[in-house]
């Protein structure tokens, strides 16, 4: 059976890889049978992944929130937007999670010209910039262009010292960050150049899905028990992960959840970040 993919190619339909993506949610073999089941029964010839995808959230949803919310973390990366602030903070705490110091958007003057950094860390004595590319279409890619430029500005950078985390700081390492994919363009020109790069799905091992289920990185707006207009509230108070709310449950006070809510939330919450 054919179906069409976001990127309008046409494919045939891989029960298996469905099945893969099912389990890593963390739903049992035989909830994961019964969806595919139920999927195979109402899927026809030309259906989008689209489509497949919010038949399997849904039918995860009634298995636990929790499985749903994991299944749904690509988009829930995807929902730090529109603008991007939101993805550069929760870049920010991915990097505190592995022992970085971190700063969030600040302007430095190069040799040249003055830049501004989404995010730059500190570890073992070596400060690293990171731009950060947030895509709001599931299908943009970060292409070559996208490492040449930002190669320029630390080049600019790198020429001077700073007042980072001391006085007087060099930037020797340079990251480039996105919630989509790379082209093979960029992925090459950044390797010959030394730019270090992280997406969804790059670098195979330790890519953004690999360590948000290493660190419990879930953002907030995972959360199926949270409505859009109440993740947003919580991101403006500077709660970007999931784990965060788990012992400061007084912010979803602030939002003006009433306590059965609260404890639906927090239920949730624990789930998540409980699976390994």
């Amino acid at each position: 059976m054919k179906i069409i993919k976001h990127s309008g190619d046409i494919v045939e339909f891989n029960p298996e890889k469905l099945k893969t993506s099912l389990l890593k949610s963390g739903a049992s073999s035989i909830a994961v049978d019964t969806i595919l089941h139920a999927i195979k029964k109402q899927i026809y010839e030309g259906i989008s992944t689209k489509q497949i995808y919010k038949m399997a959230f849904s039918l995860l949803k009634k298995t636990a929130n929790s499985n749903a919310a994991r299944y749904n973390l690509r988009e829930a990366i995807r929902l730090l937007g529109p603008a991007g602030f939101f993805f550069e903070k929760y870049i920010g705490r991915l990097f505190a999670s592995e022992h970085y110091e971190t700063k969030i958007n600040i302007t430095l003057q190069g040799k040249c010209v003055s830049h501004e950094i989404d995010v730059l860390v500190k570890k073992n004595e070596h400060i690293s910039m990171i731009e950060c590319k947030y895509h709001a279409g599931r299908d943009a890619a970060s292409d070559v262009k996208i490492p040449m430029y930002i190669l320029s500005r630390f080049n600019d950078l790198k020429e001077r010292q700073h007042a980072i985390f001391e006085k007087k700081d060099s930037i020797s390492k340079c990251w480039i960050v996105t919630n989509n994919r790379f082209t093979t363009d960029a992925i090459d020109f950044a390797k010959c150049s030394g730019l270090n790069l992280l997406s969804w799905n790059y670098p195979e091992d330790n890519n953004l899905k690999t360590k948000n289920d290493t660190h419990y990185l879930y953002p907030i707006t995972c959360l199926t028990t949270l409505s859009i207009a109440e993740k947003d509230k919580l991101l403006i108070l500077d709660v970007i992960l999931v784990k965060e709310i788990i012992n400061h449950s007084d912010c979803l006070e602030k939002i003006g959840l009433s306590p059965n809510r609260i404890k639906n939330v927090l239920k949730e919450a624990s789930e998540l970040c409980r699976f390994i």
